[in-house]
């Protein structure tokens, strides 16, 4: 799949502030960019195609965006803009809203109304960052009026839907460069979902969403809540359906659709990541237990038999055969 990242680096320096203007027009229709110090502007944007979802990553420095009535009638693609902010900070202005965004918060942002974006991040602390998702606003399956109430507002990513959607985003960027044309279709109907949803949670529209794409999202947020409580010894099933105020046996239906039982996720996933720290050399002074226990095994010999019934070697053969070593790669951090 075509992940295509744009660097002013690779431009004269007397056109990189102008090539910056034109491209975010062709993505988000007609804007009036400026900025202090055009001369030494500095930037990158990374595109992604989903289908009929589009994403972009975007690193800028201090600058004030605009689109005008003016030019909205000039061209408009008539999309909402979700924005993810991982760092810096902007200030945003839309329908008589104002909002102050710090890293970590989401905006929307409609392409067809008048709209002022101002970077508040200062040279010294680096460029802002942020990931932006358009979405066709035909395909929004939400009630204009109530949408366009969540406009320029700040909204979380920490917890609950909004922590689903920012790592959906972050995963998607971070593995862009491995998907191919089809995964890129397949997830472009999937990030569409999660931004309706997260959109329709904050608009109170959850009701408008249609019932295969609520059991999307539910199944999403279990997903996460084990992924994030994996080193919890306490982790079982009625734990995770107490926490999401569903029944037991409606948790054992939902996952009745995947190859695993829920307790052979928690099982499986935290065997990953005993695997990742046992090759980790940071880590290879820490006894084998050890790991076993910070990732909720609280039995040793337990620990031992399941790992080598899932990967055909004990915890220690794993350890020596494969050599702890460094894993490459790189993170973007919502």
């Amino acid at each position: 799949m075509s992940f295509t990242v744009y660097d002013t680096a690779d431009l004269p320096r007397e056109h990189r502030f102008e090539w910056w203007r034109e491209t975010v027009s062709l993505g988000a229709g007609p804007t009036r960019i400026t900025t202090d110090r055009p001369s030494d502007f500095t930037g990158s944007m990374g595109i992604l195609s989903l289908g009929a979802t589009r994403l972009a990553v975007l690193d800028f420095p201090p600058l004030v965006s605009e689109r005008t009535a003016r030019l909205i009638r000039q061209s408009d693609p008539e999309t909402y803009e979700v924005t993810l902010l991982l760092s810096g900070g902007m200030d945003v202005s839309q329908c008589r809203q104002d909002a102050r965004l710090a890293a970590g918060n989401f905006n929307l942002w409609s392409s067809s109304r008048p709209y002022t974006g101002r970077s508040t991040s200062d040279r010294d602390s680096g460029p802002s960052r942020a990931i932006v998702l358009h979405l066709p606003r035909v395909d929004l399956l939400l009630p204009e009026a109530k949408t366009d109430r969540l406009i320029a507002h700040a909204l979380p990513s920490a917890t609950g839907i909004g922590a689903v959607l920012a790592r959906h985003l972050v995963s998607v960027v971070q593995e862009a460069k491995s998907l191919t044309e089809g995964d890129g279709e397949r997830l472009g109907d999937m990030t569409s979902d999660l931004a309706t949803a997260f959109l329709a949670h904050y608009a109170s529209a959850a009701d408008r969403l249609p019932p295969d794409t609520r059991r999307q999202l539910l199944m999403r947020r279990l997903d996460l809540f084990i992924e994030d409580n994996l080193a919890d010894p306490r982790l079982s099933p009625p734990a995770i359906a107490a926490r999401h105020h569903i029944s037991v046996r409606l948790l054992h239906k939902l996952f009745a659709e995947r190859k695993e039982t829920v307790a052979e996720t928690i099982r499986r996933r935290r065997l990953e990541r005993c695997s990742t720290d046992l090759l980790d050399p940071t880590l290879s002074s820490l006894p084998i237990h050890a790991i076993a226990s910070r990732w909720g095994f609280t039995d040793a010999a337990v620990f031992s038999r399941a790992f080598r019934t899932a990967y055909g070697i004990s915890p220690r053969e794993h350890r020596h055969r494969h050599g702890a070593r460094p894993e490459p790669g790189w993170a973007l951090s919502p």
